[in-house]
């Protein structure tokens, strides 16, 4: 399975467009010891023909034409990307499925209430389904296996396995639909198994880490984590009001309940942290956060890495 980081920043990218904060000053004015990121998304495939992406980010145009292995290779409309798994209703995960609408022929894994958010509460998605066959849908339960299919219903060989990892859904969601849809369905993390049998665990929205996701993450081979925020009060030192990192539904990186604190102990999975907010001192290569992440033997995911399940190893993108 190879695996494709096209983005890696959290919500509104990095830098954010209506942001002032030390970090996204220094990148504008070229004095950031760091590179530009676009909000997170993921690309995998078994074949390298068939490619799911996990999620679809506001920035998916961008990054798709930045990799060409998602690029149209044959005819006068197609595209290599089969599909989309989704693991939240939120704008930042959902919002680029409306920029797939040009009648290609896509499969939308979901639960049953992500699709009900987006189909019956939001008029614009309906553009997806203006004829037959352009976008079919497929549900999962959290917890159950479930195999990845092309639109045209081929099983690409990946497997993959949803982690209910939270209750809230995205403030748009009205408080009667709300009610209606099921709690364990609002945050999901996902397992994806590759015909190998290698698994990836790409968890970018972390509320708690508990013993039951330390056995997932015990039984995967690279491990992509929740990296929003360093701290749990830094939106709060920095606009000086909000709500703390946790209140949103992230274990900050540092401290002693903090992830980098708390994943010590594994061994197994490659450890690569992504969905990095924008005000995330650890985006500061010159900085004290980042040595200490990097030397923790975890790795920052930037736009443009991929890596392979099975023998290749991971690699950055060119300078």
């Amino acid at each position: 399975m190879r695996v494709k980081i096209l983005g890696s920043a959290a919500g509104g990218a990095f830098p954010q467009w209506n942001c002032g904060c030390r970090n996204c000053r220094a990148l504008r004015t070229g004095t950031f010891h760091g590179k530009p990121r676009s909000q997170t998304q993921l690309a995998i495939s078994a074949d390298e023909r068939s490619w799911f992406l996990l999620g679809a980010s506001p920035d998916l145009r961008a990054q798709i034409e930045a990799n060409g292995e998602l690029h149209p290779r044959e005819g006068v409309r197609q595209s290599p990307i089969a599909g989309a798994v989704l693991a939240n209703a939120d704008i930042d995960h959902v919002l680029g499925l409306l920029l797939l609408r040009e009648l290609q022929p896509l499969r939308v894994h979901a639960t049953d209430s992500i699709r009900r958010i987006l189909c019956e509460n939001n008029s614009m998605f309906a553009m997806l389904q203006r004829v037959p066959g352009q976008l079919t849908w497929t549900s999962f339960v959290p917890g159950i296996t479930f195999p990845l299919l092309t639109a045209v219903g081929e099983d690409s060989r990946l497997q993959c396995r949803a982690l209910s990892l939270g209750t809230h859904y995205p403030a748009y969601v009205s408080p009667i639909r709300q009610s209606e849809l099921a709690l364990g369905e609002a945050s999901l993390g996902l397992i994806v198994e590759s015909p190998s049998g290698k698994r990836l665990a790409y968890i970018p929205a972390v509320p708690q880490i508990d013993e039951t996701l330390m056995k997932e993450f015990e039984s995967a081979d690279v491990l992509l984590f929740d990296g929003t925020f360093w701290s749990d009060d830094e939106l709060i030192a920095i606009q000086g009001s909000g709500q703390t990192a946790r209140q949103m539904g992230h274990v900050p990186v540092s401290s002693e309940q903090g992830s980098l604190n708390k994943l010590a102990g594994l061994r197994r999975p490659r450890k690569i942290y992504i969905h990095i907010n924008n005000t995330n001192p650890m985006l500061n290569e010159a900085g004290p956060e980042y040595r200490e992440v990097r030397e923790a033997g975890w790795e920052i995911s930037e736009d443009g890495c991929q890596f392979d399940l099975y023998m290749q190893p991971y690699t950055m993108p060119d300078s």
